[in-house]
């Protein structure tokens, strides 16, 4: 069985079914419990090696996304990273949502961006795109570096790669990929 077999294993049982609010503020039917994957030891490893192994090249420098959807994705492509022994190694970081009230009162946490750092920010399900957007703004804003692209667990097909314009969005699983949460008539590669 492949790591993507694997993984979509793993992820397949954290949809659940009912009435949601998204962080969007949109409802929904089904919803992505990423994080009951994401915090599980071979469901991080596994993510960490899917993105990193397709979709961030090796002239990506820095990794990271807003908390918290993405730390566990974030310290994953670290540690899996570090033992492939990449060089030189990744920058990772956390976005806050809200700055911090103390110290350096700062939105981007981790070792200091710098502008010719080539970044791609993580996320764990993407819907319109509204987080990693704040990602994105949040780490312009205070390192002004080239964001590379957004890369996600989950891609719910509601408007995310259309809200990410210009950057680039990639996905190892759509919600086509999991009965129940697609469009009526769709599948995978409808």
């Amino acid at each position: 069985m492949s790591d993507r077999q694997r993984l979509h294993e793993l992820v397949r049982p954290c949809v659940k079914h009912g009435r949601f609010v998204l962080s969007s503020g949109k409802t929904s039917d089904f919803y992505f419990d990423a994080k009951e994957v994401t915090l599980t030891p071979e469901g991080s490893y596994l993510t960490a090696r899917l993105m990193l192994d397709d979709f961030i090249g090796p002239d990506v420098t820095a990794v990271g996304g807003l908390t918290a959807g993405a730390d566990p994705i974030v310290s994953a492509i670290g540690v899996v990273s570090h033992t492939q022994g990449r060089q030189p190694p990744l920058k990772l970081f956390y976005v806050r949502k809200e700055p911090k009230k103390h110290g350096t009162a700062k939105y981007v946490e981790g070792p200091p961006l710098a502008r010719d750092d080539r970044v791609v920010i993580v996320e764990d399900v993407v819907t319109t795109g509204k987080s990693a957007r704040e990602a994105i703004e949040r780490v312009r804003s205070e390192a002004g570096c080239e964001i590379v692209r957004v890369v996600a667990l989950v891609d719910r097909l509601e408007g995310g790669a259309r809200g990410l314009e210009p950057h680039e969005l990639r996905s190892i699983f759509t919600r086509e990929h999991f009965p129940g949460s697609a469009p009526a008539g769709a599948g995978p590669g409808a």
